[in-house]
């Protein structure tokens, strides 16, 4: 039959194919599957009649396994028909450490927060792996990583066909042929005797050996085997890419591995700076800066390209250098890369006397094609900056700047097919010829990880490496060196009629080399100085990574430890000081005490020099009582500050002419910024006063602005002199919320009252309401330090939902608020980072903690997580699943147990009779704060109830009248340790806490129910873990008022994606697959009749629905991707019950008996009977085989829609 035909057929009316069932029906006897009414399987295996339409009972399948043991024995039939031992593992990985030396702080006292934060960047990945997952369909064995893994060390083919014929070869190979044939009488090219000939002058092939040798056919094959496979790619056909398809609903991608995150890379490598003249030791930096976000994006790159004479001429004043400032090459990284960004150069040189143009002066007017003729004057000019060199050899002076349009080199310098291109740049423009040179040091390319935003142009992976050559600088204007004034000369370059085209430049050749930095470089420092691997030999000159300002927010969590602090003094106003003070310059130094010996060797080294320092000066502009400033200050930042830390600014006058009794530096004034402003980093812009006087004694933890007695102060102590300070701080949130919060968690933990937090004191009697308040704040702070915190923040509200404090002797739930906290956050990431989600609208962040970081956390303070290293007897507190020891204020039945799900129940009743009162009063009115018997009788076994929603709204009513958590002795409540280690598991908590939640906030968890489920999940494979119930029997792992809980919060989000799925079509898919996703890792840990009840449950309030729809399509695709995801477990055959009987005794397996009784045909004999239930939908098949009868229910049921039932 055609395809049209068959198409024609199905077109008929549906009288006509019941007419065709009826008539074959009639040929077997009336086999009852195949009869109209669908349901008269049921009826005839005395079973109750149970429509198509609606789901079975499940068989329970924990006791089914224990009654019947399998009988098959070893071999690959068992495996596929038994659950592996060791399905669920629990890995420790160390996380990978880019450098040799992990980055955390160098003091062994830290207080809470800093261990807390290096704890959280250093301790190993907990990953939760379902060793069998690849052998579901849920698995994608070809990602684009896999791809890559594969195809590395594969050789490149290259096919003749490939490579285009040279025309000069060709020619010369038709001249051979041409003298070859008519060297024999002229024979005609390509006649049989020219044939003879060439066959004769050719050289032979190799002889096959042993071609005519007897062999047997065996060893032939066995040879020709073993050549097939010799240097055979181990997965050939996985080397072919995957076709282009959608992606399969039940796939999930593994999470990215939380790692530090970096741009599209820039490799500038400084070659050589030279001038017309060379008379004294030029130093030079580099920087990134943005003109349209008027921002530096880069922090500076010091190099010294001088020769060993010239920087002979400041031996006196410049120690050994360290290698890590010798270096001349620097990685930059781009995260926003666009149009406007540039290459900013600075130069400066040595103090002198004169002003900036009359030290440029010499650079303008000598030409190196003069020397000789004027070798007096060059001999004249060397001697005078020797003599600079020796006295003012420290202190430096703004000389000459330039700049290079980056995008302008990357986009002329093309792909990178080409060889690297040698640029010739002027004054803000490229001018003369390209030349061509082959530079084959870059191997790799770094392909970005992570998405980069910016023009799509500006891809800076991909172009051929350029060589640059830099001939002219600008002269600096001693009144023009801030940032704004730079910004406005940037975009004077872009413009045709640049002004700075029409000043003198100084002539000078600067050659740099700019290339896509290599995936892997060696010998490559951090922005910290450490080492980064491979660095095979320390005495080599290194490549200094350059951190990145980015132009606008990053949205990455902290993975590694940094703690930096970048000083930028900006401009001084001394125009109304008395006294002489014009060539000024500014000593920055970091103190940890008022006395001078207390400055600390914080202060990162430029170039040449040792690696760090207790001072840094600002350059001089000469004769200018208001200068501007253009330095940055880098100071690696003590991981522990205290009140006497803080930044001591002196200003010093220089005298740059050698006078008799006069001191080459005079001090002129004194102004510092305390570093900690109640217990919080201070950064940002500040306009300080200046005293003329050194600061009285314990000046330090005061603010300049405060008015100290005695004192005199520059203009009257009004603000004279502008500095930036900026933090760039993995251990400083630089966020009032997060501060507050995480400042009153460690007060908890240190149990240190009273807590000191901006203005107010906070005392143990009101901690309560604050750190409520301050749970709830956290939804006002800023999304970047969200973010950058996230995975301490979610691991201390985890760690207040399982561990509630206890403040002035009194338990304090915090369960409720913390859960609200985290439903906020989570649905902030979501919305304002929607592009870091999955197909299934799983934000890549939250999916990353939880696969790698999330773990239980520990129940008693300052001791370190569950893991390999720290398992002691402590450690297993989630052993127990709540503890039955009650306190001795609370002599109660111990089936009883109180709510700390109920924020207002913050105390113990005093007596029984309260107790029971408090019962009595509050049933029925909150959800949460109810008392209920846990000891009642047990539920009736998972699949043998008759009425679903009974069971459903039984266990709803039971999750919600009783309590979440124990208390432990009252003893301890005197103790006032700050937290109650009680035996609370997460996972009880976070269903109990999803279940009574409503409005807003239960909103909120829908919307990101995955994220819960998820979060459920590791909670409860790890609880198994330490517990040592992996291998327990399943109904045994978890207490049954915990199951009570995920029955009711499985049927109330079935409730929902069933009553809202015409209303919010997109929270609803998402919903329906994250329900589905937590079933199918319920089948992996809990009882699997109970989770076949969980989906029965599913099924009906679906059904329910959805045959009293008119367009029931939309519905009934949503359970379809629901029964698909959960079909994809890898156990999805063993979940079958493949081999086992049907009850009563119809097998839908084939046995040798019933294969030889098929040729009686079918009859009414109950033997006959055995073999009729393998082709039906029966009860007894669809109970035993539940999800393959799922599956072959939704499909009768479609190819037959009209059947009764």
């Amino acid at each position: 039959m055609s395809f049209s035909e068959i198409t024609l057929s199905l077109s008929h009316s549906r009288t006509v194919a019941a007419e065709v069932r009826k008539q074959i029906s009639g040929q077997y006897g009336g086999s009852p599957q195949l009869l109209k009414n669908l349901n008269i399987g049921g009826s005839v295996s005395h079973h109750t009649t149970v429509p198509l339409t609606e789901a079975v009972d499940p068989v329970d399948l924990e006791d089914y396994l224990i009654t019947h043991p399998l009988a098959v024995e070893s071999g690959p039939l068992r495996d596929l028909l038994e659950f592996p031992p060791d399905d669920i593992e629990v890995v420790y990985t160390p996380r990978e450490c880019r450098t040799l030396v992990s980055a955390v702080p160098e003091e062994s006292e830290m207080d809470p927060h800093v261990r807390d934060c290096v704890r959280s960047y250093t301790e190993d990945w907990a990953i939760v792996n379902r060793k069998y997952h690849k052998l579901g369909t849920g698995f994608n064995p070809n990602t684009l990583d896999k791809q890559k893994e594969r195809q590395k060390g594969l050789p490149k083919q290259i096919f003749e066909s490939d490579e285009a014929p040279d025309g000069n070869s060709y020619q010369d190979e038709q001249d051979d042929l041409k003298r070859r044939s008519m060297s024999i009488d002229d024979t005609p090219r390509g006649s049989w005797a020219c044939s003879i000939f060439d066959l004769k002058n050719s050289l032979p092939d190799a002889l096959l050996p042993n071609l005519l040798d007897r062999t047997p056919n065996e060893e032939i094959d066995h040879h020709n085997e073993d050549q097939r496979k010799s240097s055979r790619h181990k997965e050939l056909f996985a080397l072919h890419p995957a076709p282009d398809e959608e992606e399969p609903i039940e796939r999930l991608s593994v999470p990215e591995v939380p790692k530090e995150h970096f741009g599209q890379r820039l490799l500038v490598k400084c070659l050589s700076l030279k001038f017309e003249i060379e008379i004294e030791p030029i130093f030079a930096s580099l920087a990134l800066y943005d003109v349209k976000e008027k921002k530096k994006i880069s922090e500076n790159f010091y190099f010294d390209l001088n020769s060993e004479q010239m920087k002979g001429m400041l031996r006196p004043h410049v120690p050994p250098a360290a290698i890590s400032t010798l270096a001349r090459s620097a990685i930059f990284s781009i995260t926003y890369p666009s149009q406007d960004v540039f290459l900013v150069i600075k130069l400066e040189k040595v103090l002198q006397q004169g002003d900036i143009g009359e030290c440029a002066e010499p650079y303008m007017i000598f030409k190196e094609s003069d020397a000789a003729k004027n070798k007096e004057k060059l001999e004249k000019l060397k001697g005078q900056a020797e003599q600079f060199c020796q006295r003012l050899g420290k202190y430096r002076m703004p000389f000459a700047w330039t700049a290079i349009h980056l995008m302008n080199i990357v986009s002329s310098a093309g792909s990178l097919e080409r060889d690297s291109t040698e640029v010739e740049v002027g004054t803000g423009e490229r001018k003369g010829s390209w030349s061509e040179r082959r530079n084959s040091s870059i191997v790799g390319r770094r392909s970005l990880e992570r998405t980069t935003s910016g023009d799509e142009a500006c891809n800076l992976t991909s172009f051929r490496p350029a060589t640059l050559t830099v001939t002219n600088f600008f002269k600096q204007e001693g009144d023009r060196l801030s940032d704004e004034d730079l910004y406005k000369f940037l975009a004077d370059m872009r413009r045709p009629s640049s002004v700075l085209r029409r000043l003198r430049p100084i002539t000078a050749q600067l050659k740099i080399d700019i290339s896509p930095a290599p995936e892997n470089p060696h010998y490559c420092l951090t922005p910290e100085l450490l080492q980064v691997k491979l660095y095979p030999d320390s005495r080599v000159r290194p490549t200094r990574e350059i951190l990145e300002f980015p132009a606008r927010d990053v949205y990455v969590p902290n993975t590694t430890y940094r703690n930096l602090l970048y000083v930028y003094p900006q401009s001084l106003n001394f125009a109304n000081r008395q006294g002489s003070a014009r060539n000024i310059t500014v000593k920055v130094q970091f103190m940890y005490g008022e006395d001078p010996s207390n400055a600390m060797p914080v202060i990162f080294g430029k170039s040449s020099c040792p690696e760090f320092s207790k001072e840094a000066y600002t350059a001089v502009v000469y004769h200018n009582r208001s200068p501007d400033f253009h330095e940055e200050i880098k100071i690696k930042l003590p991981a522990t500050l205290t009140d006497h830390h803080h930044l001591l600014f002196t200003f010093y006058h220089v005298s740059c002419q050698q006078k008799q009794n006069t001191p080459l530096e005079t001090p002129v004034g004194y102004t510092w910024i305390p570093m900690l402003q109640n217990g919080r980093l201070k950064t940002g812009q500040f306009c300080l006063p200046v005293s003329l006087e050194k600061p009285p004694q314990a000046y330090s933890v005061l603010s300049p602005e405060v008015p100290l007695p005695g004192m005199k102060w520059v203009d009257n102590h009004k603000g004279v002199f502008n500095v930036e300070v900026v933090a760039v701080s993995s251990l400083h949130t630089q966020d009032p919320y997060l501060d507050k919060f995480f400042a009153l968690v460690h007060a908890l933990d240190e149990h240190m009252f009273p807590v000191r937090i901006g203005d107010m004191r906070i005392m143990e009697n009101n901690l309560e309401n604050e750190l409520k308040s301050s749970i709830s704040a956290l939804n006002s702070s800023q999304l970047e330090p969200v973010v950058r915190f996230l995975h301490l923040l979610l691991d201390k509200l985890i760690l207040l939902v399982v561990r509630p404090p206890v403040i002035a002797g009194q338990i304090v739930n915090l369960g409720q608020a913390s859960f609200e906290a985290m439903a906020s956050i989570i649905n902030r990431l979501h919305k304002n980072l929607d592009g870091n989600q999955d197909q299934h609208g799983r934000n890549s962040l939250l999916a990353s903690y939880i696969y790698y970081v999330f773990r239980l956390p520990n129940t008693y303070p300052n001791s370190p997580s569950p893991g390999p290293g720290g398992l002691g007897g402590s450690v297993h507190y989630a052993t127990m699943a709540r503890s039955a020891v009650r306190p001795a204020s609370l002599n109660l039945n111990r089936s009883r147990s109180l709510s700390n799900s109920n924020p207002d129940i913050s105390g113990t009743p005093t007596s029984p009779d309260d107790e029971v009162r408090s019962i009595i009063g509050t049933k029925g009115l909150d959800r949460s704060n109810s008392w209920v018997n846990t000891g009642g009788p047990k539920a009736a076994p998972w699949g043998s109830n008759p009425s679903p929603s009974a069971e459903s709204t039984q266990a709803t009513d039971r999750s919600c009248n009783r309590m979440s958590s124990h208390t432990e002795t009252s003893s301890f409540l005197q103790t006032l340790t700050g937290r109650l280690p009680t035996k609370k598991l997460f996972h009880e908590e976070l269903a109990l806490q999803w279940v009574v939640c409503s409005g807003s906030v239960r909103e909120a968890a829908l919307q990101q129910a995955w994220f819960f489920f998820e979060l459920m999940v590791k909670s409860m494979v790890h609880h198994l873990y330490f517990a040592d119930k992996l291998d327990a029997p399943r109904k045994n792992r978890f207490p049954e008022r915990f199951m009570d809980d995920v029955t009711a919060l499985v049927s109330t989000i079935a409730g929902d994606i069933v009553s809202r799925f015409q209303k919010d079509t997109e929270m609803v898919e998402r919903l329906n697959t994250s329900l589905a996703f937590f079933l199918n890792d319920l089948l992996s840990i809990m009882d699997r009749g109970f989770v076949f009840a969980l989906i029965k449950t599913c099924y009906k309030q679906v059904s329910s629905k959805l045959y009293s729809l008119t367009n029931p399509s939309n519905l009934a695709s949503l359970r379809l991707d629901f029964l698909r995801i959960i079909c994809s477990h890898e156990h999805y055959v063993t979940l079958n019950l493949p081999c086992s009987l049907l009850t009563p005794p119809a097998s839908p397996s084939p046995s040798v008996s019933s294969a030889t009784s098929q040729s009686s045909g079918f009859s009414t004999n109950v033997q006959d009977q055995k073999i009729a239930n393998m082709f039906e939908l029966s009860v007894p098949f669809r109970q035993q085989h539940y999800l393959a009868g799922l599956v072959l229910t939704e499909l009768a049921v479609i190819l037959d829609p009209d059947a009764e039932g």
